[in-house]
């Protein structure tokens, strides 16, 4: 086919051959919201920790555990590899009661972990509350003592501990972005090791752990806004007593109470 040339000729470039083969753009693809239809066989990383608390019925230790294993991604148009959580045990026969709620919400937690919303799934358990008091677990950054309104909130805080010491979440729990999730994870294929928070890097639960001291008022019963108000000294074991749903109660550990 003949092209008449109506216009002077000022330079001219020779057609390049597109090259057969040549790979296709990577699709985005985010590590941290893909789907993994089911628990890989085999063996799986995990962590696995004991929790103490203690709530309206003394002290309690139990032990959950979550394992990991590597996803990858598009980024950029780079594949790439982090590491999220996607299992959650907690063995049934620690508690007295609930045995089958506790089971059916480590396997909610799962699916939401496979499911990619686990972050938002462990905030929401934080919201749960009952009626028996405050239940204290953890330490916040200034060695005060933690309160949650459940034992369900004071388990998922400790959640989130376990995923902010190990790279996941940050320290008030809220999801890491991706970028820094690779760069952890290409840090653990090359130390061998997965990512630690500095030593002076600590949770800081400073909001969660200043509460107002129960059936008093603040301003009468010396309480500051490190925590709750000290009533007196237990007679078991010496430890500080505060108010609880209207008794001294012990929250240094023997969960001893005036009101039995």
């Amino acid at each position: 086919m003949a092209v008449e040339i109506t216009s002077k000729i000022v330079g001219y470039r020779i057609k390049q051959k597109e090259q057969a083969g040549s790979p296709p753009a990577l699709l985005e693809e985010d590590p941290l919201t893909v789907r993994i239809p089911s628990r890989p066989e085999g063996t799986l990383e995990a962590v696995s920790e004991k929790i103490s608390y203690v709530g309206a019925e003394g002290r309690k230790k139990v032990y959950l555990l979550v394992s990991f294993m590597p996803v990858e991604g598009v980024v950029g148009g780079k594949r790439v590899v982090i590491e999220r959580p996607v299992e959650f045990f907690f063995p049934s026969g620690q508690l007295s009661s609930e045995h089958q709620w506790i089971t059916a919400t480590m396997r909610s937690l799962s699916l939401a972990a496979r499911g990619g919303y686990v972050t938002q799934a462990v905030a929401d358990l934080r919201k749960v509350a009952w009626d028996k008091g405050l239940v204290r677990c953890g330490m916040n950054r200034w060695n005060k003592p933690m309160f949650h309104d459940s034992e369900v909130a004071a388990i998922a805080w400790s959640i989130q501990q376990i995923l902010y010491r190990r790279g996941f979440l940050d320290q008030e729990g809220n999801q890491v972005p991706v970028e820094t999730l690779v760069e952890r994870f290409a840090h653990r294929m090359q130390h061998g090791h997965a990512w630690q928070p500095p030593a002076d890097d600590t949770p800081d639960e400073a909001a969660n752990g200043a509460v107002e001291p129960i059936g008093q008022d603040a301003s009468t019963a010396g309480a500051t806004n490190n925590g709750p108000a000290i009533v007196g000294h237990c007679p078991e074991c010496r430890g500080e007593l505060i108010m609880m749903d209207g008794c001294p109660t012990c929250y240094a550990g023997c969960g001893w109470s005036k009101c039995g």
